[in-house]
C-alpha cells in the first residue's frame, strides 16, 4: 500500500505518481539499475535538496536578528507574538522543507525496495552488513561511522545519518563561511522551522488523512526533512545532533502550545493535525524519544488530537 498519491488538480494530470512509486515498480527499478544505479539516482536527488538548502540559508540570513531574539525568548508568549509579526517568509521556508522531505521520502522508499531485491539475490551478504551497521554506536569515530553507513546505504539499509546527504551538505559552496557561522545558520534554520509550524494550521490541506496516514499537503514529510537534514548538517559541523534536536523539540512544543491557547482564532482549525506532526517528528527520529516529547508537550494533547482526527473520519454526514 505504500506509494505516493497524485493530488487532484483542475488541470488534467499527465503524470500519475501512483504508477511510478508503488513497491512493485520501485523493486523493478532496483532490479534494472542495481545498487550503482540507485547511488546515481540518490546523488541526483541530493542536488535538488542542496539547492533548497541554499535558498533556506538565504532566508535565515534575512531574518537572522529576529530568529536570534525568538530563540532567546521562546518562553515569553507576548514577546514571541510581537517577533512573529516581524518574521518574514515562514510559509515559504516550510514549503521548501516539505519539498526536501518529499525527496527524502521517495529516496527512502526506493532504497527500501533495493534492500528487498538484494535480500532475495544475496541474503548471506546482507546479514553481515546489517550486523555491522547495528554494531555502530554514537561513540564510534565519525569517519568510521560514515564509512559503515555508506556501505549499509549502498545496500539499501536505513542509517541514523545519511552519508549521501552528509557528502552533499559538505560539498556545498559556503562562500568562505566559517564552521561556527555555518553552525549558527543551521541552528537558526531549526528555529525558523519551529516557530513557523503554527502557520500550517491556516492551510485547509493540513488536515490529517487517516486513509493515507499523512497530511493532504505532504507536511508529514517534514519529519524526514527535519531529522535527516539536522543529522547531516551537524555531522558536517561535528556538533551534537541530539542536543540540537532537543532544542528544536522544546521550541516547537512551546510554539504549538501557544497556538492551542488561541481558541478564538482561525488557526485552531487544523490544530490537532499539526500536533500529530510533532509526534511524527519524534517517531521518525533515532535521536529523540517519547519521554523527551512528554517532558515538553503534554501527552493528553496528542491523545486528544488522534481522537479528534479519527473521529472526523467516521463522523456521519448530514
Amino acid at each position: 500500500m505504500q506509494c505516493f498519491v497524485s493530488q487532484n488538480a483542475d488541470n488534467d494530470l499527465s503524470f500519475r505518481a501512483e504508477e511510478f512509486s508503488d513497491v512493485s515498480e520501485l523493486q523493478a527499478l532496483a532490479e534494472l539499475i542495481g545498487p550503482y544505479g540507485m547511488k546515481f539516482l540518490g546523488e541526483n536527488l541530493m542536488w535538488h535538496i542542496t539547492s533548497q538548502v541554499s535558498e533556506l540559508k538565504k532566508m535565515v540570513i534575512e531574518n537572522m536578528d529576529i530568529l536570534v531574539q525568538m530563540k532567546n525568548n521562546f518562553d515569553k508568549p507576548e514577546e514571541m507574538i510581537t517577533l512573529k509579526k516581524r518574521l518574514t517568509g515562514g510559509e515559504n521556508a516550510l514549503k521548501r522543507m516539505t519539498i526536501i522531505g518529499v525527496i527524502l521520502s521517495f529516496r527512502s522508499m526506493a532504497m527500501n525496495c533495493l534492500k528487498d531485491v538484494l535480500r532475495k539475490h544475496c541474503p548471506y551478504l546482507m546479514a553481515p552488513i546489517e550486523c555491522l551497521r547495528d554494531f555502530i554506536s554514537l561513540e564510534t569515530d565519525i569517519k568510521v561511522t560514515l564509512s559503515v553507513f555508506e556501505l549499509a546505504s549502498a545496500a539499501g539499509l536505513k542509517c541514523d545519518i545519511d552519508p549521501a546527504l552528509v557528502a552533499a551538505i559538505s560539498n556545498m559552496q559556503t562562500d568562505n563561511t566559517s564552521v561556527e557561522e555555518e553552525f549558527k545558520l543551521s541552528r537558526l534554520l531549526l528555529v525558523y522551522v519551529a516557530v513557523s509550524l503554527p502557520t500550517l494550521a491556516l492551510d485547509p490541506n493540513s488536515l490529517y488523512s487517516q486513509e493515507h496516514g499523512g497530511h493532504n499537503n505532504n507536511i508529514h514529510c517534514l519529519a524526514a526533512a527535519i531529522n535527516q537534514l539536522t543529522a547531516a548538517m551537524f555531522t558536517v559541523q561535528n556538533k551534537n545532533i541530539e542536543q540540537q534536536l532537543k532544542e528544536f523539540l522544546l521550541l516547537a512544543s512551546s510554539t504549538l502550545l501557544q497556538l492551542g491557547q488561541n481558541v478564538e482564532r482561525v488557526e485552531v482549525k487544523n490544530r490537532e493535525s499539526i500536533y500529530l506532526l510533532l509526534h511524527m517528528i519524534v517517531e521518525d527520529s533515532p535521536f529523540l524519544s517519547q519521554d523527551m516529547l512528554e517532558s515538553c508537550f503534554p501527552y493528553v494533547l496528542l491523545r486528544n488530537a488522534y481522537r479528534e482526527v479519527h473521529k472526523a473520519v467516521f463522523m456521519p454526514t448530514a
